[in-house]
């Protein structure tokens, strides 16, 4: 099948969702009207796509007549227009591939984002917190809400570790591949020498898992209640409303104390846990497969160094494409969507390198 039939079996299937949607006995299943509606935007992304590149390929045929028809200065304004829509043609072309390739299952999930402080000590944590506020002004930039789950705070302000839940529209599908070790180099506050440090963090991405997609049984959780530690004050929590839970067979430990009510932190706590058994099945599954489809569904090596951000040089260098922009200001601002293009074009067999 070529990809033309393929967008026409898509538009045709777009056609029949809406006309699903009009009829009362699908409009009662709230669940089925859930399904149809994900898959009606899902393909209206595509149709969208097509529909502009149909536009274009009519609107060069038409240049491509009064350039024959014509001469001199209107034949050149229609060469100019035609070198202007075959780029344009291009662009939706590879747009387009690039939707159609098979989905990663989990693309329309919300995720769980995980930030820790690894080299570097209190550079590395304040980083860490930059970093968390870089996605969080992404996150804004998108329209999808942040939550905050988990947080440790280090002496200086900075950040141990951070957990948070992003929900919006294919958040997993838009991050999934900043898994990984990120790179800091720069001169810390605290330097009297004027060194450039080197200090590093790591990202977990994990889609959010849904109850049906673990079984967790009780009786291999060990739930602990502790007073959470705070700056003291009015706020001080008088009550033993921390919550940590012990997977034993994993080993996972999950601690949460963000919340007064130990019910929000046990929930807040059991989302986290649900979410990294799932990343380890997922992480399981894809080892056992084939490499090209791993680099296609999977969700990076975290043990990889992934990125620099060099402060000094005012670059951000992403190692697997490889791809530099000098704009690390905008970038840690959440303005990251060109580089964040750029690597799901490489995962996706569609590299395009700038600097």
């Amino acid at each position: 099948m070529t990809w033309i039939q393929k967008l026409q079996k898509i538009e045709l299937r777009f056609k029949e969702i809406e006309s699903l949607l009009a009829q009362p006995d699908v409009a009662s299943d709230s669940y089925q009207v859930k399904k149809l509606h994900q898959e009606h935007k899902e393909l209206g992304e595509i149709i969208k796509s097509y529909v502009e590149l149909k536009s274009i390929e009519q609107q060069i045929r038409d240049a491509e007549d009064i350039y024959k028809e014509h001469s001199g200065e209107l034949a050149q304004l229609a060469f100019e227009e035609i070198q202007i829509l075959q780029n344009k043609k291009e662009f939706f072309e590879k747009d387009i591939f690039l939707k159609l390739q098979p989905q990663d299952p989990y693309d329309g999930r919300n995720i769980i984002l995980e930030i820790r402080a690894g080299a570097g000590g209190q550079e590395a944590s304040l980083f860490a917190a930059e970093l968390f506020r870089a996605y969080t002004r992404f996150a804004e930039g998108k329209g999808w809400k942040l939550e905050l789950l988990s947080v440790s705070e280090s002496e200086l302000g900075g950040f141990r570790e951070v957990i948070g839940q992003i929900e919006g529209t294919s958040v997993y599908k838009h991050l999934k591949y900043e898994s990984g070790v990120h790179r800091v180099q720069r001169i810390p506050a605290t330097e009297s020498q004027g060194r450039v440090h080197t200090s590093t963090v790591t990202v977990a991405i994990l889609p959010e898992a849904e109850e049906v997609d673990v079984d967790i049984k009780l009786s291999d959780l060990r739930i602990d209640t502790y007073r959470s530690g705070g700056a003291g004050g009015q706020h001080v929590n008088k009550t033993d409303s921390a919550v940590r839970i012990t997977h034993m067979p994993s080993g996972i430990v999950v601690s949460c104390q963000d919340e007064r009510s130990q019910i929000k932190n046990k929930n807040k706590a059991m989302k986290v846990l649900r979410s990294r058994l799932f990343d380890l099945a997922l992480v399981a599954r894809e080892e056992s497969m084939a490499l090209d489809r791993k680099k296609q569904v999977g969700t990076g090596d975290r043990s990889e160094r992934i990125r620099t951000y060099n402060f000094p040089q005012a670059r951000v260098t992403d190692h697997r494409i490889p791809v530099t922009t000098h704009h690390i200001q905008e970038f840690m601002n959440g303005h990251m969507q060109d580089m964040l293009d750029l690597v799901q074009n490489h995962f996706n067999g569609l590299d395009k390198t700038t600097s």
